[in-house]
């Protein structure tokens, strides 16, 4: 009996190691949404500054579309803002913006007047009422909603010309088929 109690410290290292192990592969960029295929929640955004229509749920219907989270405090939403300008020039989809989390009021429209404006609508979220609906935990994010205004994926990060290449634009085109 005394010889198993030695190998409770090897028992312990192997399954601490086998979490740790499972733990560190997976993709740090890859953070599972608990509303993946779920409808998009209930929402309604007043318009930013210099807009008449705000942004809400129903206006995610009808065909597949980006949801774009982003603010002007948001360094890496600078980073994919000119992609996103491509985006908008090229009319493969049309693009939503939640203006997230601004103190200033004005700085989400001056930032798109000065760099440019992709979205169809844009919604003004300074209290993260739908950023906390979606689940977000930063900006930017970015949603595929199906025409049935399902979420179908959420990209955490910048989108990059490779994202979009390599993952979200294969999910839009298969959801444009089905």
């Amino acid at each position: 009996m005394k010889r198993l109690l030695y190998l409770v410290p090897l028992v312990v290292f192997l399954v601490l190691a086998g979490y740790f192990w499972v733990g560190l592969r997976g993709d740090p960029q890859v953070l599972p949404s608990v509303l993946l295929n779920q409808p998009v929640p209930e929402f309604s955004l007043p318009p930013i500054e210099g807009r008449a229509r705000g942004l809400g749920s129903d206006d995610l219907k009808g065909q597949v579309s980006l949801v774009n989270i982003f603010g002007s405090w948001c360094a890496a939403c600078r980073i994919e803002h000119p992609f996103l300008m491509g985006l908008q020039s090229a009319g493969d989809i049309p693009i939503y913006g939640i203006d997230w989390r601004e103190k200033d009021p004005q700085a989400g429209p001056a930032w798109l007047a000065r760099l440019g404006d992709p979205y169809t609508l844009v919604g003004a979220d300074p209290e993260s009422r739908a950023a906390i609906a979606f689940g977000v935990t930063g900006a930017p994010e970015t949603f595929i909603v199906d025409a049935d205004g399902v979420i179908r994926y959420k990209h955490i990060g910048p989108v990059t010309p490779q994202a979009w290449k390599e993952t979200l634009w294969p999910i839009v085109q298969r959801l444009r088929g089905e």
